[in-house]
């Protein structure tokens, strides 16, 4: 747990600026220099006046990665008369949550002040982290400030949602990255004012642009091209993008190298490689990717590429899913490991996936063909009368079940769109399927 310290109402933490990264030596301390969210915090806004006025309710913070969320939280955490205190929701346990909040409600009790608790990646909380903080919400024991990168309507309960406010932030523009890197580049006490730099013309722009919103991340290309020319006060736009390109630690959630990323796995796993796919799950996780969006391509992993070749295998990527919900990070996450290795080791078949792509080929492209008569439905004596359901067979009136019915619009008679593999389970739905087409065949020929 990371407490913010008060004392004469600034705040102490626990490490010197100068050995933190630019982005966290750049954080804004007041509402002045805070750029790019004026929709929120401009003058007349009401969370400044909530800010000034010391009257702060319960927030969701809402928007992209690097927008300043945090940020926001700790101008928050410098102007309140109460105690600060931070969780992230990717390391706290539900014990700590329990302690701090009992903690907050006799501080309230002694003092007549709020605790304010910061939570960073609230969605990230299970539904029982999550209950914890209701009652102590619904009493004004705490003001209760989370940060998320997800809808809060889906990954925040509802009964604690509706004691909150959304505030939704903007993706940063490319002018307001501008003036957090010029500032960045001017100050001497927080920034790099004191290499004297002398940056070319674009070098800063190509940073705004290819930083996708994200001042965190402009603050980290910058610094970045900074250590790469060393003692040099020149710095150029290649100096920039050749910083740019050999930032392996770069992972963007919603830009190139995820879908890199992600793409490694599935095809790790389609590869049958349970080594190389945990290597790429765990790339995918500590650098904060969403493990429900994880869950989500494995399911689908779990009926395009194995299918029924292992059916249990969507069962276990459910499993997970419902097992992450539960538990939450990181506990939850061994699950989602136990679900990769399972599928890279499971048989392949994408059959399945094959035939309904045909079918919905058939089914765009040959339009509303009409439903065989023998075959539609009559509620109704008129419809009867109209010869629906006419001719219908049965199949458990017939021998093995089997019947020489067609089942297809006249024109696409016959189709075919299943051809299961020769691996896994498909094995024996192979045989089945050819037993049974074969003793249509002879149904029909018997005629």
């Amino acid at each position: 747990m990371d407490m913010f310290l008060k004392e004469d109402s600034q705040l102490k933490f626990s490490t010197t600026l100068g050995n933190k990264p630019l982005p966290d030596r750049m954080r804004p301390e007041s509402l002045e220099l805070f750029f790019g969210q004026e929709n929120i915090v401009g003058s007349e806004k009401l969370i400044s006046k909530a800010i000034i006025a010391d009257n702060i309710p319960s927030l969701v913070l809402w928007g992209p990665p690097g927008c300043g969320k945090t940020t926001l939280a700790e101008i928050i955490a410098r102007k309140t008369k109460g105690q600060f205190v931070r969780f992230s929701a990717v390391t706290s346990r539900i014990k700590e949550v329990k302690a701090l909040l009992s903690s907050a409600k006799n501080y309230f009790q002694l003092s007549g002040r709020r605790t304010f608790v910061f939570v960073d990646e609230i969605h990230r909380f299970n539904k029982a982290q999550q209950d914890a903080f209701l009652p102590y919400v619904e009493n004004g024991d705490i003001i209760l400030i989370g940060a998320t990168t997800q809808n809060p309507s889906f990954e925040i309960n509802s009964a604690l949602l509706s004691r909150m406010q959304v505030i939704l932030f903007e993706r940063l523009s490319e002018d307001a990255l501008l003036k957090i890197l010029n500032t960045a580049v001017s100050d001497e006490q927080r920034g790099l004012g004191q290499k004297n730099l002398n940056i070319e013309k674009g070098a800063l722009e190509f940073i705004s642009q290819v930083s996708d919103g994200d001042a965190r991340r402009a603050l980290s290309l910058l610094e970045s091209s900074v250590n790469y020319i060393g003692d040099r006060i020149d710095l150029n736009l290649e100096d920039v993008k050749e910083a740019f390109q050999s930032n392996a630690g770069l992972y963007d959630k919603s830009g190139e190298e995820h879908f890199n990323i992600i793409s490694a796995l599935h095809k790790s796993i389609r590869g049958s490689d349970p080594d190389a796919s945990l290597y790429w799950l765990a790339r995918m996780l500590v650098n904060g990717e969403d493990p429900m969006y994880v869950l989500r391509r494995l399911i689908r992993f779990a009926s395009e590429d194995i299918g029924l070749a292992d059916p249990f295998a969507l069962t276990v990527t459910l499993n997970a899913r419902d097992s992450f919900h539960f538990l939450g990070s990181p506990e939850g996450e061994l699950a989602i490991a136990q679900a990769v290795i399972y599928l890279a080791c499971a048989p392949k078949s994408n059959s399945a996936y094959v035939a309904y792509k045909q079918a919905v080929s058939d089914a765009r492209e040959k339009g509303s063909l009409p439903v065989p008569l023998w075959i539609r439905n009559a509620p109704t004596k008129m419809m009867k009368d109209f010869g629906y359901g006419d001719g219908y067979k049965y199949a458990h009136d017939f021998e093995d079940a089997v019947v020489d019915q067609e089942y297809f619009p006249e024109r696409l008679k016959g189709r075919e769109y299943y051809s299961p593999q020769n691996r896994g389970r498909e094995i024996k739905i192979s045989e089945q399927l050819k037993t049974f087409r074969e003793l249509r065949a002879k149904l029909k020929l018997e005629k």
